[in-house]
């Protein structure tokens, strides 16, 4: 692994120098956490509201005939460009390049490109939303507003990591609000895709190499798990987007999502942290540990 992004550095309208994140940064120590993946999905909602995302989404995704795979597939994404180290910024290229073929053109004739600017953004930017929701529904207390900044510096850092353009960086958080409300109000819309995302994850489709008898089982079991992904994830979603999709969220569903959310909070932190931590995350901290506790028996060796 390599030393922390200095995250004081980092100015949106300076050149982007692309840096791997490291210990000492909210990202490396919260991204990893279990708890994450309980707003990706309100994330992933909010980017399938983005007309070109969804157009690219539809025209290519698996999400609707692989949602497991897709969803563990974006998953090590994330772990790889949080906790890969020099590897990481490979990771962002692969994406990168990944994402270059995947276009498509819309019923009304118009070209949507994964890479456009805008929703190539927009995706990251749904994270740092997500991140802050997170701490607010599953954390023992939400984000300060200077913690919320010192994020975004680190988010800055990100996309830098991802080229994206300077013009698509908000200079603050106070900055990324405005424009993350803005968005969400006079851009998103309740595309199919959206909606047949939420059907998706409530219903979680049996992996294809499932024998059919075994379905029923599969149900029974993943039914209470993808009841519940949905209602995090509508809850987790802004208002002005759940009223597009036409989402009922009554004041009782609000506090029912308190209160598993107090529970989470104070349950995960108990856990080891073989448990606490994706695996990918878990490793990359372990290493870490091993590599200061071997420097310092390097620098106090007899000479």
């Amino acid at each position: 692994m390599t030393a922390s992004v200095d995250v004081a550095a980092i100015d949106t309208h300076a050149p982007a120098e692309r840096r791997p994140f490291g210990p000492g940064t909210r990202t490396w120590e919260e991204v990893g956490l279990v708890t994450f993946s309980l707003t990706a999905g309100s994330a992933f909602l909010l980017q399938t509201m983005e007309p070109s995302i969804s157009a690219v989404v539809d025209a290519h995704s698996t999400f609707r005939t692989d949602p497991i795979g897709r969803a563990l597939r974006s998953l090590s994404a994330v772990m790889m460009w949080t906790y890969g180290g020099e590897e990481s910024l490979g990771e962002t290229d692969r994406l990168r390049k990944m994402h270059a073929t995947l276009n498509t053109t819309d019923a009304d004739g118009k070209r949507h490109t994964a890479l456009s600017s805008g929703p190539w953004a927009w995706v990251l930017h749904t994270g740092t939303f997500a991140f802050a929701e997170n701490a607010e529904y599953f954390a023992k207390r939400p984000l300060t507003t200077a913690e919320k900044e010192d994020y975004y510096r680190e988010t800055v850092q990100l996309m830098r990591n991802f080229y994206v353009p300077p013009k698509e960086l908000p200079a603050s958080y106070a900055d990324f609000e405005k424009f993350f409300a803005d968005q969400v109000e006079n851009h998103l819309e309740a595309t199919q895709t959206a909606k047949d995302y939420l059907k998706v994850i409530r219903t979680i489709a049996p992996p294809t190499q499932l024998p059919h008898v075994l379905h029923p089982v599969w149900r029974a079991v993943t039914g209470p798990f993808g009841r519940m992904q949905h209602f995090v994830t509508v809850g987790t979603t802004p208002e002005v987007a759940r009223r597009k999709l036409g989402l009922a969220w009554t004041e009782s569903d609000e506090r029912k999502l308190r209160i598993l959310g107090w529970f989470i909070a104070r349950l995960v932190p108990l856990l080891p942290e073989r448990l606490r931590y994706f695996p990918i995350a878990y490793e990359a901290r372990k290493l870490e540990r091993d590599k200061a506790r071997l420097r310092k028996i390097i620098d106090i060796r007899p000479l």
